[in-house]
């Protein structure tokens, strides 16, 4: 049972005697409704109040069953669950100031010091988060008067159950009612009572408008009240405030556990994403081939493009390598230890390599020429999201443009796409598949950076998992240049991003593994 199931449900025990014993002692409500009805007539005399045109009295028959007498009329009542003998049901306007119209004053000619209630001032369920003077609020326009120990309600979105007892005088707005009940009876219960799911219900499923609903208040006067003793009234309220403590406690615990749920399955992926980068989320094989074997015959296959013309010879060649338990990386004939710019260990037969050493082309795309001929897409960054690759999001080039795209501009299956610009879409990254373009052919637009990897060597799910964990993404922001409103991450970045290789098989593996739990992970 969540916290407000078990408040309402409490509210609800106790305006129909559950919540309480009943005290044999206790003087009748039904004595207490006669003083009531003498102190209304008492003052209608005085001409404090106006005499109602259709006053109510309920009774019980002597069938034992409920009526009402509205002037001359007696019919049966209809009443919404049973009461102990020694309770009234009334009608709320026969026992309160609902139905009076309340003095008017213009806030600019009231004394600045008083306490000035916005409805903003009151919390959902009913609790003041702010007290105001007239001054402080500097308020202009019509404001009711209340006084201490008025029960405050809001007939505005009611829903919000914005009631409670004034603590002291004051001037509030108009969707704001102040009324005051008759007798003596405990103020508290009656917000109690209008805080409970029979209320509540009711209310909400018959108030007028749709933008900001409202109570009429014909409806609220016409309420059905059960009216305990004074005695029982006043242990209901005791009892009730004697355990909000702990249904506030339940709901803060509730709150926490909703949070930590909603937070489980996107911590579970970072975690899975982390372990599988750092060589921990699948078991290693010694008869894999080691990663140094990978790399050599991926610096061989570069050697062969080169030689062919294909692709351009690095000028600044990385080559990383262990000894005496050091990381060290040479690059122009000259060496330096690396150690404390690795961002994790990982196992003895992975190894780590910049970017570019594992790919034949890193570039940003190019800035199009934009077309309504819906033939060549250009990917933007719209189209890499987290979720996947969405060529539906992309805008289209001018055909004749096309020819003035190199062959290697033209995105090849199994590309990385990488957001390289902007706030909010910076670092997201995408594969491109060749089967989610039905045009036949893409090219990436300027924001967009192409990694293009020697795939038969790094798996491109690898390294789609490996920029998507947090050691990755948590840096972005820091690692981009520009300004706060427009940051980018420089091609050279991204070339010399550290990238943990395992072997081949062994990526297959970690893939496979993701693969299989993140769909897992999503059900949660």
């Amino acid at each position: 049972m969540t916290a407000q199931q078990l408040k309402n449900s409490i509210l609800q025990m106790a305006v129909q005697g559950k919540l309480v014993p009943q005290n044999p002692n206790d003087e009748p409500a039904s004595i207490l409704l006669e003083r009531i009805r003498a102190e209304k007539e008492r003052l209608i005399r005085e001409k404090k109040i106006k005499q109602e045109k259709n006053p109510s009295i309920i009774f019980r028959g002597a069938d034992n069953i409920p009526y009402e007498k509205v002037g001359d009329t007696i019919t049966p009542l209809e009443i919404p669950f049973e009461i102990p003998e020694s309770w009234e049901w009334v009608r709320l306007g026969s026992i309160s100031t609902y139905a009076e119209t309340k003095q008017k004053l213009n806030a600019t000619s009231v004394n600045p010091s008083i306490w000035g209630l916005d409805l903003e001032d009151i919390e959902k369920g009913g609790k003041l988060v702010e007290r105001k003077t007239v001054g402080e609020r500097k308020a202009v326009g019509d404001k009711t008067v209340f006084t201490k120990g008025d029960i405050l309600y809001s007939k505005l979105r009611p829903y919000l159950l914005k009631i409670l007892v004034a603590p002291d005088d004051g001037i509030c707005t108009p969707e704001i009612v102040p009324f005051r009940v008759y007798g003596r009876i405990n103020p508290e219960y009656i917000v109690y009572y209008l805080k409970s799911p029979y209320v509540d219900n009711l209310i909400n499923s018959i108030t007028y408008g749709v933008k900001m609903p409202r109570v009429g208040r014909e409806i609220m006067t016409s309420l059905l009240v059960p009216v305990p003793p004074l005695g029982e009234q006043h242990r209901i309220v005791v009892k009730i405030k004697e355990l909000m403590p702990f249904l506030e406690k339940h709901g803060e615990m509730e709150r926490e556990l909703s949070l930590l749920n909603s937070a489980f399955p996107e911590t579970l992926k970072k975690s899975i994403l982390q372990q599988a980068v750092q060589g921990k989320l699948v078991p290693q094989d010694p008869t894999d081939e080691p990663a140094e074997v990978l790399l050599k015959r991926i610096r061989a296959e570069k050697q062969r493009l080169v030689r062919e013309g294909k692709i351009k010879k690095d000028k600044r060649e990385s080559i990383i390598f262990r000894r005496d338990n050091s990381h060290y990386e040479l690059v122009d004939g000259v060496e330096r230890c690396i150690d404390e710019e690795l961002p994790f260990q990982i196992p003895e037969n992975w190894a780590w390599v910049r970017l570019a050493d594992v790919c034949e082309y890193i570039q940003r795309g190019k800035s199009p020429k934009y077309s309504t001929i819906k033939k060549y897409p250009v990917i933007a960054q719209k189209c890499n999201q987290w979720s996947g690759f969405s060529i539906e999001k992309a805008q289209f080039i001018e055909p004749d443009s096309l020819a003035s795209y190199g062959a290697e501009r033209i995105l090849q299956d199994n590309d990385l796409m990488w957001n390289s610009t902007g706030l909010g879409t910076l670092g997201r990254i995408a594969i491109y598949k060749v089967e989610a373009n039905p045009y036949g052919l893409a090219v990436a637009d300027s924001h967009v950076t192409v990694i293009r990897l020697f795939k038969r060597f790094v798996l491109p799910e690898y390294l789609y998992f490996y920029f998507s964990n947090p050691t990755v993404q948590s840096v972005i922001e820091k690692q981009a240049d520009g300004t706060t409103k427009q940051k980018e991450l420089a091609t050279a970045t991204i070339k010399a991003y550290w990238i943990p290789i395992p072997p081949l098989s062994e990526q297959h593996r970690i893939v496979a593994k993701i693969e299989e739990l993140l769909p897992l992970i999503q059900s949660i």
